[in-house]
């Protein structure tokens, strides 16, 4: 069995001034200090994205990441922000195709097709969000949502660049509701991700990603959601605001 190193992305959304950010990484240092066990991701909003990378300039144990990207370069695109103005922060992954995303802004498995490219382009990693909603989940339509948003949001890639792509499981209707999917959901949904995968990849390749569960992933359900096989980390809201919370979700992901 290959071996997947854990990782627990925290994702901000909207949350956090500069000094908020600051004060916020202050705290979450002083609990994991230099704790390597798994890989930790911080993804603050854009305007605390140079705040939050000086303070992890000088810590090897926690990378940074953004909430999204545009898809070109540079251009008329105004209130956009593009992977070379995250690259020249030092971030070094990127959300892609957050339900929020999909939601809020109308995009569509194309539009994460794009800006993946962009990404992995600009050599950043993209955590690639993929999930259904609750009418989806309750027609049964699940797996052919799933199916098609890993068909069409990772068209035109290969193993080499599914190497360097994270992928992040967030049933729709367990995100910020307080709801959360099973753990046996959510290890039937992984498998289900990961056996589509070897069929559009080589089932190596598919075996070696690591697909995060997103979706009210809190302290107290960590541990159970997390000791799944097919499970290798969390993307994680509202509790990531907490950095004692955060870290106790972060320490579950080394449990057996």
């Amino acid at each position: 069995m290959i071996y997947r190193k854990k990782i627990i992305a925290g994702n901000w959304k909207m949350n956090k001034t500069q000094a908020e950010a600051r004060v916020l990484v202050e705290d979450l240092l002083r609990e994991i200090g230099k704790f390597d066990d798994v890989e930790i991701v911080l993804c603050p909003p854009f305007t605390a994205l140079s705040a939050v990378s000086e303070l992890l300039s000088s810590v090897s144990n926690v990378r940074l990441g953004a909430q999204n990207l545009h898809e070109a370069p540079s251009g008329a695109f105004t209130g956009e922000i593009s992977a070379g103005m995250l690259r020249d922060l030092y971030v070094r992954y990127v959300i892609i195709g957050h339900s929020e995303r999909r939601q809020y802004f109308h995009e569509d498995n194309a539009t994460v097709n794009r800006k993946t490219k962009a990404a992995l382009q600009a050599e950043l990693r993209p955590i690639v969000c993929v999930g259904e909603t609750l009418p989806e989940r309750e027609a049964d339509k699940w797996k052919d949502i799933l199916e098609t948003q890993l068909r069409d949001g990772l068209a035109g890639f290969g193993d080499k660049e599914l190497a360097d792509i994270i992928l992040a499981y967030e049933p729709v209707w367990a995100i910020g509701t307080g709801r959360t999917a099973s753990p046996a959901q959510a290890e039937e949904a992984h498998q289900w991700i990961r056996k589509v995968l070897g069929t559009h990849f080589s089932p190596a390749a598919a075996e070696r990603i690591r697909i995060q569960y997103g979706g009210s992933v809190k302290p107290e359900n960590a541990k159970e959601l997390l000791s799944k096989p097919d499970i290798d980390g969390a993307l994680v809201g509202g509790a990531s605001l907490d950095a004692r919370g955060f870290t106790a979700i972060i320490k579950n992901a080394c449990l057996d």
